[in-house]
Order: C-alpha cells, then structure tokens, then sequence
C-alpha cells in the first residue's frame, strides 16, 4: 500500500505531518513523532515580535499583544524561555536537522517584511528544508481597506519568494471577502503551498479582575468542514501545493482532507491531547481503512472529493446552504 504524497516538492511517505506547536520545541519530541510515522514536521514559529525583540522594539506586543498571536495564546512565556530569540531558534532548527531524517519546515509568524527576509534566509541556512509563513494578522484599524490587507500579504510572499531558495508555503486564516481570488492572487505571488487555515484565537474577559486575558481551546474534527470546502474548491484551480490544518484528529480526518485535493494533512491538537504516539494510530488506521476500501495508494483518492469531481459540484456553495436548512428537522421533546 502506497501512502506517499508530494508536497513543497517533498516526497513524504505519508500525508500525515505535525504541524507547529509547543510540543516542536523539543527535540525529543519530533524524534519520537518521527519514529512514530510522522513523514514531515513543521516547527514552531519564530514571531516577528522575537526579530522586533532582537531590536529592542517589543514593550507593546508584550505589554499589551499577547492574545492576538495564534500560537502563543494561552501560553506566551518570557522570549528567554520561548525561543531564546532569533538565534535561539536557528540553533533549534540545526539541532533538529542533524537527528531526524524526515524533512524539517521552518516558521515565521508575522505580517510585515521588516526583519523576516533575513531570518527566513538564515533559518533557510540553518538547513530547514522548506519555510512555513504563518501569517496572522486582526485587521483592526478602520482606515485599512481589505485591498491594503490583500496587498501587505501579497507583498510579503513575493519579497520572501524572490530571496530564498527553498519552497514557501503560506498559512493564513479564511477571513477575506474573495478566499478562492486571494487564494489565486498568492499562487501568482509565488507561493508554493497554501496551509487552510490559521485558528484565529480569541481573547476572553476575567470578570473578576476586569482583565481581558488570552484562551487557548483545541481543535475538533468538526472544524475540519471549513478547510474541507476551501481546499475541494481550490484543488485543481491553483497550482499551489494544499495542506488542511485545524481539526486533524482521527484516520477518517486525514481522508477526508486527501479526497478533498490536500497534499497533506497536518495535526497539532490531536498531538498536544494524546500524545507525540497518536501519529502511528492514526497511520495504522488509515492503512487499515483504505485496505478495507481497496485502496492501493494516497494518489488514488487524492481529490476524488474535490469540488471538480463530485456528480453535484454546487454541493460547495450556497445550494448546500439552502438544502442543509429546508431538510433539517429538530428533535423537540
């Protein structure tokens, strides 16, 4: 039985990859995710806030930004005891190249270009095999127009394209007006892959202290319905690379995610919930299921489900919406 996949002009073995989270800062523990099956992983990030830090120039993000970074939420420790800053995660990325195997995917968080052309190139150095641009970015200023927003995002990939070697993939949330046009938009930019989507964490209010504090609340297999739709809808009208992230938790998920047109799928909350060992169940499952439903290899089911295959494409428009309301019938005691 064949899992292998190709992504970011990778061949992985399988379309399993755990994606950035604190687990990643461990060697140890990407070892033993490696040794469970994993095919790939994607380190946490290094945050422009950390390249700003470098600089002397972070007092407001650590004064008053810690909700609005993705992962961070929750748990933004002292930069000393995160990444050690900048050079602290180059360090890391060396590290963790010189005792895995498998191909090792940098990560940049941020949204300006400022200092990150030079770190994506020195974690290029570094040996990472690929880049991550996680950008994750509250458009909260009332003059900023959608087309400003578009255009910042734009901007980055090219200039990060147009200085590194390496395949870039770009993570971002599903909040633009036109998904599928931005998602073409950033294809013609130069991206290599598109990582759907960025789990834009809120912030919550401690009605003790009148604080506004972060939370940090995992996924579930329920939000994979989002990611689904984007990536059958993308699958075959950009040539960009497609990853599902958020709401990877079981065999059936990564399925799912592979039918719909994703290369891969990656999985961070099932990780943190039931340990680095859950890669090699769900791996063993999802041999188990496709042997079951004769399947011979990942290529043979990868985007069957996709917008462009399915007898009834509109199913991924608003035609769903109608139908979901007019057959839906509650259980009233």
């Amino acid at each position: 039985m064949d899992l292998s996949t190709t992504f970011l002009g990778l061949k992985l073995k399988n379309p399993l990859v755990p994606s950035a989270s604190p687990l990643m800062r461990k060697v140890d523990n990407i070892k033993r995710m490696e040794d469970a099956g994993a095919s790939a992983v994607v380190l946490h990030s290094l945050f422009e806030e950390e390249i700003r830090h470098a600089f002397h120039e972070l007092d407001h993000y650590l004064s008053y930004g810690a909700e609005n970074f993705a992962e961070a939420a929750g748990f933004f420790p002292d930069l000393e005891q995160y990444n050690r800053g900048p050079e602290g995660y180059l360090d890391h990325v060396r590290r963790v190249k010189a005792a895995v195997s498998i191909p090792v995917i940098g990560s940049l968080n941020g949204v300006s270009t400022g200092g990150w052309v030079d770190y994506a190139k020195k974690i290029q150095d570094a040996g990472a095999d690929a880049l991550e641009l996680n950008m994750y970015y509250v458009a909260a200023d009332p003059s900023q127009t959608s087309v400003d927003v578009e255009q910042m995002y734009l901007d980055l990939v090219r200039e990060i394209k147009a200085n590194l070697r390496i395949p870039v993939a770009v993570k971002l949330g599903h909040h633009f007006s036109a998904f599928a046009n931005m998602a073409q938009q950033l294809d013609q930019a130069g991206a290599d892959a598109l990582v759907l989507f960025n789990r834009f964490y809120q912030p919550d209010f401690d009605l003790e202290s009148l604080e506004v504090v972060p939370d940090l609340n995992l996924s579930s297999s329920y939000e994979l319905r989002l990611r689904l739709r984007w990536v059958a809808i993308l699958h075959g009208r950009i040539k960009a690379d497609l990853a599902v992230t958020g709401g990877i938790h079981t065999a059936e998920d990564v399925i799912k995610a592979v039918m719909a047109g994703a290369n891969v799928a990656m999985t961070t909350s099932a990780l943190l919930h039931h340990g680095t060992g859950h890669v090699q169940t769900v791996l063993s499952n999802l041999e188990h299921w496709m042997e079951e439903h004769e399947y011979e290899s990942i290529k043979q089911m990868h985007g069957s489900m996709s917008q462009k295959s399915v007898a009834q494409p509109v199913a991924f428009e608003r035609a769903n919406y109608m139908r979901v309301l007019r057959t839906y019938e509650p259980k009233v005691a």
